[in-house]
């Protein structure tokens, strides 16, 4: 088998395409391809049984050209400095696709945050952000939540960002609960977003959603948002998955009554109903349907198992789900991909929501949240499919990403090189 790349390493792959495709100077390239900004701290922290456990911590801002860094933190055991390097990297191009005036930046904390009680999570929480806090800020780099953080993590951090300056500072993260500046809408937002994407590449395909088979690889907050929502769309949902494995009924699984149980159990382990079959989270990938929802962890999809899938589309839900090898391959298939940098970039749109909601101290009802979410990626959409449509034989990727590496490129060249 061969062993897959860095997630670094492809996030490079796919900068170097585009820069070479749009013809952009060497020196701006060599720009883009190093973040600005590294952070990376030890986190030492009290455990409930007095021992001390230091862990590792990052913080990377990969470019601020175009605005403030964007980009969450993650608590999991396989987080490492590439992996940082490489989600800051992808956020950049995220912003700058559906075009906001942010730029890309992520953190993470290398943990297994089920091993932690509640308490040591906030001790964690809170001395990594006092570890950070001078590079952090609603006008510097503001976190947000992702894998394994959530709401509760948002709080603490703004709590000890907000008593290290002295004032309160809602504007410092996003995915905060509503109650002290979160934005109604947050949680859902990136598989909404994910949804709007499926909905209108079938519109475009001229198919009918609701004749349609949809897998989802991962029922964590993007997986399970974008299952339920197409569910009720219409679209029948034969497979989903998390860590405890793969659900399927080529039937339609009944989603209501998975999220539910995921909302109240964590995860699909130990799922009451006989008519679902389990199988492997590699095998769900290879299930025959229409739209493939990957919605999990990096290098899902490659060249050893790009060959094997049997889907018509993949919108992708996670962050770098599909490598640069296995994107060939799929390509010569004719299976097409909406890209992460478009697809999953609903969660940091409403997370720019939330952002100006507490710089100007104003709330936004669900329903404006959910028209300007709507507005601003089917807009992003019809931009990438002009893109691609003009320029003939390229993909959806390539066509995203030449939108998003040209747009912060011109603002690196419009700003110049200090000194």
């Amino acid at each position: 088998m061969t062993k897959a790349k860095s997630p670094f390493t492809n996030a490079l792959e796919q900068l170097r395409l585009a820069c070479d495709y749009l013809g952009v100077e060497e020196n701006i390239y060599n720009f883009l391809s190093n973040p600005q900004q590294i952070v990376s701290v030890s986190i030492p922290v009290r455990m409930d049984n007095g021992k001390i456990e230091v862990f590792e911590g990052y913080r990377v801002l990969h470019s601020n050209a175009r605005g403030p860094g964007k980009g969450g933190i993650r608590y999991d055991s396989k987080v490492d400095m590439d992996e940082v390097m490489a989600l800051a990297m992808w956020m950049t191009w995220k912003c700058a696709v559906v075009n906001l005036p942010l730029g890309g930046a992520k953190g993470g904390v290398t943990c297994d945050p089920t091993k932690l009680s509640p308490r040591e999570v906030e001790k964690l929480t809170r001395r990594f952000t006092s570890s950070i806090i001078e590079v952090i800020g609603p006008q510097i780099d503001i976190p947000a939540p992702d894998m394994n953080t959530g709401p509760q993590e948002m709080a603490w951090i703004m709590d000890t960002y907000s008593m290290g300056v002295g004032k309160t500072v809602p504007g410092v993260v996003t995915g905060k609960p509503i109650e002290i500046g979160g934005s109604l809408g947050r949680n859902s937002a990136t598989g909404m977003g994910v949804s709007f994407m499926v909905r209108e590449l079938a519109k475009r395909k001229k198919i009918d959603l609701k004749k349609t088979t949809v897998v989802v690889q991962g029922f964590g907050n993007v997986g399970s948002w974008a299952a339920k929502t197409l569910n009720e769309w219409g679209a029948k949902i034969i497979a989903v998955s998390d860590i405890s494995g793969g659900y399927y009924n080529p039937e339609g699984l009944n989603i209501e009554k998975m999220f539910e149980y995921v909302q109240k159990h964590r995860i699909l382990e130990n799922y009451p109903d006989k008519k679902v079959k389990k199988i492997s989270n590699a095998e769900i990938l290879e299930l025959e349907c229409d739209f493939l929802i990957p919605a999990a962890l990096e290098n899902q999809i490659t060249a050893e198992n790009a060959g094997k899938l049997k889907c018509k589309f993949i919108v992708e839900g996670a962050n770098g789900p599909t490598t640069p090898e296995a994107d060939k391959i799929l390509f010569n298939k004719g299976i097409e991909i909406i890209p992460d940098i478009l697809a999953n970039a609903g969660g940091v749109t409403c997370s720019y929501f939330e952002w100006v909601q507490d710089l100007s101290a104003l709330r936004w009802s669900l329903e404006q949240v959910n028209e300007e979410l709507e507005k601003i990626m089917l807009d992003a959409f019809d931009q990438v499919y002009v893109m691609k449509e003009n320029k003939k034989k390229i993909s959806f990727r390539l066509a995203a990403y030449l939108i998003a590496v040209q747009r912060v490129a011109k603002a690196v060249e419009y700003r110049g090189f200090f000194p």
